[in-house]
């Protein structure tokens, strides 16, 4: 810390690992500044009351900065949502991809439009209470240096992959003081200081669609006519069922697919320019290599080289060794040590060495991934 004190604005959930974090911001030396995000429209609001953006949670984090002290402000992102978040929610799976709206709101929202807010406010830094390090150089006159992104210490709650979208700007002037610690240890803290979010459950649910069920949702969001109806064949091409869109299945699903098989059925590809479902079996799902696009690289190094890495093809995937191949405008090519099964267009590969992440990209669809793009058979 210089002698200028420093001033952050903490993106305030409601939960209490922002709570903490403002805590200890605070303890650190760091002018806080709490904001917390409205992005329901006001017509939508009980969509969201028991959501990170709903209106207890707004309630919740007002309370928690009037116990440590800060100044508390709720900024209206509604209509910024909608667009960057709930319209690319609902576009991906229209292309038969699944998406991931939380690396989106870090990217676009949390860490993109809010920093024209953290600016007005006179702030250095913006903060989260992602379970992430990040590690940021010693500055040089013309050369800011490049910042590092690491794994969270706590293995059950590291949140890094959600982050591996986040450009250099961004990354410079963000703060994650919970990457070293347990959720255990952010608890304490928070009984410690009497917070009322001490014990408060976590969301293990897309904020946005109640529930947890998405298909209710996008019925909801597009309505039945923008479905995209089509049939269901299985992978030599023979016809199996007809379906309302390609819109309620994703890659690796077993559930409310049409039944006389004598062995489970699993979607193993769509085909967005015909509606096509193609079904398979489990050993259909597994490939050995695939491609992603759009890869922001954190470690440039690894963006100039074939190198190895453990490579995470979703959240809760544990990662599996792979060699990475960098190509021109934003592509790599993924060849994985071990078959992995559901890979899927539109999830998040995220690349590592140890607890640093290199980078990651977006899985596309190709020829690698989708084997089963065959004419159906008359």
């Amino acid at each position: 810390m210089t002698s200028k004190k420093k001033r952050v604005l903490l993106g305030m959930s409601g939960g209490v690992d922002s709570s903490v974090a403002g805590y200890l911001l605070r303890e650190q030396g760091y002018e806080v500044i709490g904001v917390t995000m409205k992005v329901w429209p006001q017509d939508c609001i009980s969509r969201a009351e028991d959501k990170c953006c709903g209106p207890q949670a707004v309630a919740d984090a007002r309370a928690v900065a009037h116990v440590l002290g800060i100044p508390h402000y709720v900024v209206d992102e509604a209509e910024q949502f909608e667009r960057l978040v709930i319209d690319y929610f609902s576009s991906e799976y229209q292309a038969g991809r699944t998406p991931n709206p939380c690396v989106m709101c870090n990217e676009k929202l949390k860490f993109g439009n809010l920093w024209s807010k953290a600016a007005a406010l006179g702030c250095d830094y913006i903060a989260t209470g992602h379970y992430a390090i990040i590690e940021h150089p010693v500055a040089r006159v013309g050369d800011p240096g490049r910042v590092v992104l690491r794994k969270g210490i706590d293995p059950r709650k590291d949140q890094s992959y959600f982050l591996f979208s986040l450009r250099q700007p961004q990354l410079q002037r963000a703060l994650t003081p919970l990457g070293k610690m347990s959720k255990p240890q952010i608890r304490e803290i928070a009984h410690s200081l009497g917070l009322k979010v001490a014990d408060k459950i976590d969301s293990q649910e897309i904020c946005f669609v109640p529930g947890n069920d998405y298909k209710a949702f996008l019925r909801s969001h597009l309505g039945e006519d923008e479905f995209h109806r089509g049939e269901i064949y299985d992978v030599d091409g023979n016809f199996i069922a007809e379906h309302d869109g390609i819109e309620l299945f994703t890659i690796g699903q077993r559930k409310g697919l049409p039944g006389g098989s004598p062995r489970p059925r699993y979607v193993v590809d769509l085909d967005p320019e015909a509606n096509r479902v193609i079904v398979g079996d489990v050993e259909d799902l597994v490939v050995d290599e695939f491609e992603v696009d759009r890869v922001n690289w954190i470690d440039l190094d690894a963006a100039n080289k074939v190198s190895d890495a453990t490579v995470k093809i979703r959240y809760s995937h544990p990662g599996t060794l792979a060699t990475l191949t960098p190509f021109e405008n934003g592509w790599a090519h993924i060849r994985l040590q071990e078959p992995q099964k559901a890979v899927t267009p539109g999830q998040a590969a995220v690349f590592y060495s140890g607890d640093r992440v290199l980078g990651g990209g977006w899985i596309c669809r190709s020829e690698a991934v989708s084997r089963f793009a065959v004419p159906v058979l008359a």
